[in-house]
């Protein structure tokens, strides 16, 4: 019911948690408390339908209905079989099911997967008849099950598709970042719209692109088709249009926000998804070397994605961070510059002291970011504090 409190689970990218739970609290949540890779806060429809439209860093937001214990697959199937599945769905209804599970007796999460789907069809065949169907693409109610640890934890995933999925897109290069990673890494820098931004290795623009939509008060909600909530009884389509509809801060001037890259026809496709976003007007857009880019403000951020990753040699990695080190003292004095990576050597030879560092991951990839101040003829260390990963 509208204003009734519920438990709530957003997810988010290990590392971006603490991110995360300051969006949601800004968003007018007060009972959270950050969990692995994701924050549990406490809210009402309103909430639910807010941190799924207007949150940067959340891939899914949950709505917990039981909690079971779950060491077999007899405890899993008698669990999900105490649910009534009645609240939820009906005969005609399609769903779809997500199982994860770790350190636990159950080993196999597409095992917990059909387990569950099983016990959802069981429990409506025997009253009725009749069964609701399986469709993964585009369910009705898509049902998340979880076990930890022999503890079974079985939501209704509010958020659909994953939250990363804005739809602003129309094409990517190659190894693009996801939205949600972009939004994050600029959110850690404590860039709100305020000063300059810089992303000199751009590729499709993702960076300049969640730097527009922050500076623009544009909602990363606003591109989808749907959310899951939508198809679920209940949907409030009131309440829906007043979250919609809420203004969003944003600066009182717009912000110099850059994407460059070496890559001409790569730009246009930077161009093409910055206009989808209608974000085409905040971001100027160059071709060039990084190494022959000039500073286009006397200050700001730059946050920077290099190539990384096996395909490339570590000699030739490493050459290129450590020309990539001599162009940020000599070009971009005044700047605070980030750097992603899983390279861990190449980090090292671009020469500078990162006075903030944090773990994150890119797909698969355990990465670095790294924050360096940039001060004439000193590496002097950054002096904002330090992040939540000190060393290497």
């Amino acid at each position: 019911m509208k204003g009734e409190k519920f438990d709530l689970i957003a997810k988010t990218y290990e590392g971006l948690e603490e991110v995360l739970e300051k969006e949601i609290r800004d968003l007018g949540a007060q009972d959270t408390h950050i969990i692995r890779r994701g924050v549990r806060l406490s809210g009402d429809l309103a909430m639910m339908y807010r941190v799924n439209y207007r949150s940067r860093t959340a891939l899914r937001v949950l709505k917990p209905v039981a909690v079971f214990r779950a060491g077999n697959e007899n405890e899993l199937y008698k669990g999900i079989s105490r649910i009534n599945w009645d609240e939820y769905l009906h005969e005609e209804s399609t769903f779809a099911v997500e199982g994860v599970t770790s350190y636990s007796g159950m080993t196999h999460s597409h095992y917990v997967a059909l387990k569950t789907k099983d016990a959802i069809a069981d429990q409506f065949r025997n009253r009725t008849g009749r069964r609701p169907n399986v469709n993964t693409r585009l369910p009705d109610i898509r049902i998340n099950v979880r076990i930890f640890k022999d503890e079974c934890t079985v939501s209704l995933d509010s958020s659909g598709d994953s939250l990363h999925r804005r739809g602003y897109r129309t094409a990517a290069g190659p190894a693009p970042i996801s939205e949600v990673l972009a939004a994050g890494m600029i959110l850690l820098t404590g860039w709100n719209g305020d000063s300059t931004l810089v992303d000199p290795m751009c590729g499709s623009g993702t960076i300049p692109i969640e730097a527009a939509l922050i500076a623009g008060g544009i909602a990363p909600g606003s591109f989808r088709k749907g959310f899951g909530f939508e198809r679920w009884p209940g949907f409030d389509s009131t309440l829906w249009e007043h979250v919609i509809a809420e203004p969003v801060p944003r600066p009182a001037h717009p912000p110099l926000i850059m994407g460059s890259d070496m890559s001409g026809r790569i730009l246009t496709v930077a161009r093409d998804n910055a206009r989808a976003a209608g974000v085409e007007d905040l971001i100027q857009w160059k071709a060039s070397y990084f190494n022959d880019l000039k500073s286009p403000a006397p200050n700001g951020i730059l946050i920077i994605n290099p190539p990384y990753g096996e395909r490339i040699r570590t000699e030739e990695i490493v050459n290129q961070y450590r020309e990539m080190g001599t162009t940020l003292k000599h070009r971009f004095n005044g700047y605070t510059a980030w750097v992603i990576s899983s390279d861990m050597e190449a980090m090292k030879a671009i020469g500078l002291h990162a006075g903030k560092k944090y773990k994150l991951f890119n797909g698969s990839l355990e990465c670095r970011y790294a924050g360096y101040s940039l001060y004439e003829g000193s590496t002097r260390e950054y002096k904002s504090g330090s992040g939540n990963i000190n060393n290497d």
